[in-house]
């Protein structure tokens, strides 16, 4: 065959590929940087790359879009209700003017009201957080309602799995969402609990995967809500590396909450419709029964916020109220990630902060869990060190702790990292408190971390070799779909 009837087959092969690639990517709306990613896995990778974009790059599927919309209809006005009857007890609290918007854009965007009366305790060693989770869940009468992303099949987690099969024996109703490629999980480890009376189901975007072909979608929440008044949510998973220190990370640091109070009715109205869209037989739903909502006698005094976002819809609600909290910040806002690869809208609200006086720390692990993820991140800590944010680095072993403090008045806990994955693929969950006791606590808990913690500086980026500047270079190239 001529050379040129080659060079011919390869051109017509490249276009081809090229024009398919456009109308890949342009089928569904995207950020700028997400089509430039995909174009570029698709263009330089044919074939393959297509292949990945079968698995990592399509939308959810309409039917599980629309199970999630039928789930919300009606089910959000009802925790209002429920909600508002308690609110009644207690006096509002004053509220800055740029408090009161947080709260009424939450509200709007997800339907998620205010709860007032509650009270919070932290923990932020993996040992203690099980302590006292296991205690609490000894101590249920009615219902214990578990999810979380990485439930694995270790010590620690087989210690979880046989205080809830207790429970179930007792007669207490038992539930657990999980992903089961958060920690690799298999049915067949959850089979004791169920024989026991539990009741165990894969979250809906991870139990068919494979046959719907998509992988990107993952349960990130980590929620417990133990007869309908304690919940419990923040960064720790199921699993012994979160409690003992490991050869690969050391000490794992985590911030996780216990809260009491009607804020637990909003976790568990997230559990009660995950579980809904998640189980396959329509008997197994739940009906938003009174002992899944129940006032504690004791109650505390702090507002919170239980705010959900995930990829059922496009409001990145999460992402908007933590800009509206940077933009709002007048002294300081720090935060805690162990993904930093925030999209542009955050990375410019983070520079307007930093550039108007803004105190503006951020607070990252010094090792990767997630080698592509890790050198991401360092890019984009570069970045914005360059620019006026201050970057620490944990050094006292791996940090996965998800937090923000603004200015001695709002904190908030949760699930979400700053990344793209947080803000548009994965399913999160984050807890805003209105309160200056938190925030204080949570602001203090920072200095010591502070203590244990190296700024990122001009003279150690100048020191970073060529090398690792590539790897950086090229991983955020590939950050809107990582």
């Amino acid at each position: 065959m001529p050379l040129a009837t080659i060079y011919s087959f390869i051109g017509m092969l490249i276009m081809i590929n090229t024009v398919l690639a456009l109308v890949t990517i342009f089928r569904k709306p995207r950020s700028i940087s997400s089509i430039l990613a995909w174009f570029m896995f698709l263009v330089f990778l044919p074939g393959i790359g297509f292949l990945g974009y079968l698995f990592l790059g399509r939308g959810l599927d309409r039917t599980t879009v629309r199970r999630f919309e039928e789930e919300n209809k009606y089910n959000l006005s009802i925790l209002g209700q429920r909600v508002h009857e308690n609110n009644q007890k207690f006096a509002p609290k004053e509220m800055a003017p740029h408090e009161k918007l947080l709260k009424r854009y939450f509200n709007n965007m997800e339907r998620t009201p205010l709860c007032r009366g509650n009270s919070v305790n932290f923990y932020l060693d993996g040992k203690e957080k099980f302590t006292a989770l296991f205690e609490d869940i000894k101590n249920a009468k009615d219902n214990i309602h578990v999810e979380y992303y990485a439930f694995f099949s270790d010590k620690i987690g087989t210690l979880f799995r046989d205080h809830l099969i207790s429970k179930a024996k007792e007669g207490v109703e038992v539930r657990v969402v999980y992903d089961p490629w958060g920690g690799k999980t298999k049915r067949d480890f959850f089979k004791p609990l169920e024989e026991a009376g539990g009741k165990v189901t894969a979250f809906i975007t991870s139990r068919n995967a494979l046959m719907k072909t998509r992988l990107n979608y993952h349960l990130h929440r980590k929620i417990v809500v133990i007869d309908g008044q304690i919940g419990w949510t923040g960064g720790f998973n199921v699993g012994d590396q979160y409690i003992y220190n490991s050869k690969k990370f050391g000490f794992w640091r985590d911030t996780h909450g216990r809260i009491v109070g009607t804020a637990a009715f909003g976790l568990q109205e997230t559990f009660i419709r995950d579980w809904n869209v998640s189980v396959k037989n329509p008997k197994d739903k739940l009906e938003r029964k009174d002992n899944y909502f129940v006032v504690p006698e004791d109650s505390g005094n702090i507002d919170i916020q239980i705010v959900t976002n995930g990829p059922e819809s496009d409001n990145k609600t999460l992402r908007t109220g933590f800009i509206k909290m940077i933009m709002d910040a007048e002294d300081y806002i720090w935060i805690q990630s162990p993904y930093l690869i925030p999209d542009d809208p955050m990375i410019t609200a983070l520079l307007a902060a930093a550039n108007s006086g803004v105190d503006v720390k951020i607070m990252i692990p010094d090792m990767p869990d997630h080698p592509f993820i890790f050198r991401a991140t360092q890019y984009y800590a570069n970045y914005l060190h360059k620019h006026g944010v201050q970057i620490y680095n944990y050094t006292n072993g791996f940090i996965h702790s998800k937090t923000l403090v603004m200015d001695g008045k709002l904190g908030v806990f949760g699930t979400t990292n700053q990344d793209i994955r947080s803000y548009e693929l994965n399913f999160e969950v984050s807890a805003f408190c209105y309160d200056e006791g938190v925030a204080k606590e949570m602001k203090r808990t920072f200095e010591v971390d502070l203590e244990k913690s190296t700024l990122l500086t001009d003279k150690a980026l100048a020191q970073q070799s060529l090398w690792l500047k590539i790897k950086q270079n090229f991983s955020r190239l590939l950050s809107p779909i990582l």
